[in-house]
């Protein structure tokens, strides 16, 4: 809901692209020393776009909740000037100020946040340079040959199963890529039909600089495939994941790509960014988080805020747990981890905990952060998991009378709902 007393009546709707918090419960901040806190009735806000997630944090801090979020439109701001009356541009520069009175208050707006079109909100952009993303420098039938640097496990004592952190030299060929980008493995040998095997696709888990920052490796997280049999009960191992597993430092390796625009990170150092994530779909959330936190760029220098959430089978299986975990101690302000330990901890229910059930515990505070247009979400692992995801976010959206189905479409038209599942 709009209030035309709210910040901003001097600022121009293009140049500083502002948006309209509806927020209640706010209280006095508790460093203030003031008892009991009292808290507001519903009151507005005008955020410029570039600290929605500053203000977001704010009013968590404070103990207020954010009702709804929309942009500002040509209509609100006549009424802003009107009413502004020869305010001094000073007041320009407050956070808050006090919503209307409640008998004068219009209805509220809680319907998805769209321009007078009915077509999905985008934000401007500032003009730039168009986004060059690599693909298929190199193909099946002409691979570039690497070389195995390492192959370490990743899963610790009392986990289950084989996962492979690997890192490939690609010094001498031509290959580059980008974070959220594939590449493809081509396993030697042939299969059943005496053909040679096909390529198989993985996240690439490190940023476009490699592990090392040197530009000369990339690396993938790999899950070595193992199933018995359905008619001889026999063990059988993926033909791929199976190779890749067994490596070896100095080892060749055929690689093909890379590919893939779907789970691009986007270029914006002040988009949030919430990652959902079970098993070895870790891979490319991992890339992501060094890029903005551990690297550091002239070009781009994260201020955003991250949100990872993580389903494993045990603690033993939490991949790169220290160097995630490090790097939240590091920046508690921006990285936010939430881990879903299926045979460890249990759901409201009293089952096991999937990460469905932690995306539906968190699904109101997520669905905060969904709405803001500098949020892009990632889902990437088991394709099970999407339905308990949207299920969590239906029932958040069903509280400003939204229809989650639908606003997902627009968030994909938008280009800001990511999904890899398999």
């Amino acid at each position: 809901m709009y209030n035309p007393n709210a910040s901003g009546a001097n600022s121009t709707v293009a140049g500083n692209r502002l948006f309209v918090y509806e927020v209640e419960g706010l209280g006095q901040n508790k460093d203030a020393g003031s008892s009991p806190i009292r808290r507001s009735g519903p009151m507005t806000m005008t955020v410029p776009y570039n600290r929605m997630n500053e203000e977001m944090k704010r009013i968590t801090r404070l103990g207020g909740k954010i009702v709804s979020i929309r942009p500002l439109t040509g209509e609100d701001w006549n009424n802003q000037a009107a009413s502004a009356n020869g305010q001094q541009q000073a007041e320009a520069s407050k956070p808050m100020t006090q919503s209307q009175p409640e008998a004068t208050k219009p209805k509220e707006d809680t319907s998805p946040k769209e321009d007078t079109s009915g077509k999905p909100f985008k934000p401007a952009k500032a003009k730039s340079k168009k986004k060059d993303v690599p693909v298929n420098i190199y193909r099946p039938k002409k691979p570039f040959i690497g070389k195995c640097v390492s192959n370490d496990e990743l899963v610790r004592e009392g986990g289950s199963g084989r996962v492979r952190h690997l890192k490939f030299d690609i010094s001498e060929g031509d290959l580059r890529y980008l974070e959220g980008q594939s590449i493809g493995i081509i396993p030697p040998g042939k299969d059943e039909k005496g053909k040679p095997h096909k390529l198989r696709l993985y996240s690439i888990a490190s940023t476009r600089h490699g592990d090392d920052g040197d530009d000369k490796t990339v690396s993938l997280c790999v899950r070595e495939l193992e199933y018995k049999h359905p008619e001889t009960g026999e063990t059988v191992y993926g033909v791929c994941s199976r190779y890749l597993c067994e490596l070896n430092p100095g080892d060749d390796v055929a690689i093909t790509g890379p590919v893939g625009k779907e789970m691009l990170l986007p270029d914006d150092e002040h988009a949030n960014v919430i990652m959902m994530a079970t098993g070895t779909g870790i891979a490319p959330f991992r890339a992501f988080l060094w890029r903005m936190f551990k690297e550091k760029h002239e070009d781009y220098k994260f201020k955003g805020f991250a949100w990872l959430f993580f389903g494993i089978p045990y603690t033993a299986n939490i991949l790169y747990k220290e160097e995630l975990e490090a790097l939240q101690a590091e920046f508690p302000e921006q990285l936010r981890i939430t881990y879903a330990i299926s045979r460890e901890q249990k759901n409201s229910e009293g089952g096991k905990m999937y990460l469905q059930h932690r995306i539906q515990e968190n699904a109101d505070e997520v669905w905060q952060y969904v709405q803001q247009p500098n949020t892009h979400t990632y889902i990437c692992g088991l394709k099970g998991m999407e339905g308990g995801i949207d299920e969590g976010m239906s029932a958040a959206a069903s509280k400003q009378d939204v229809d989650w189905a639908d606003y997902q479409k627009r968030l994909k038209k938008a280009h800001r709902w990511h999904v890899e599942t398999y």
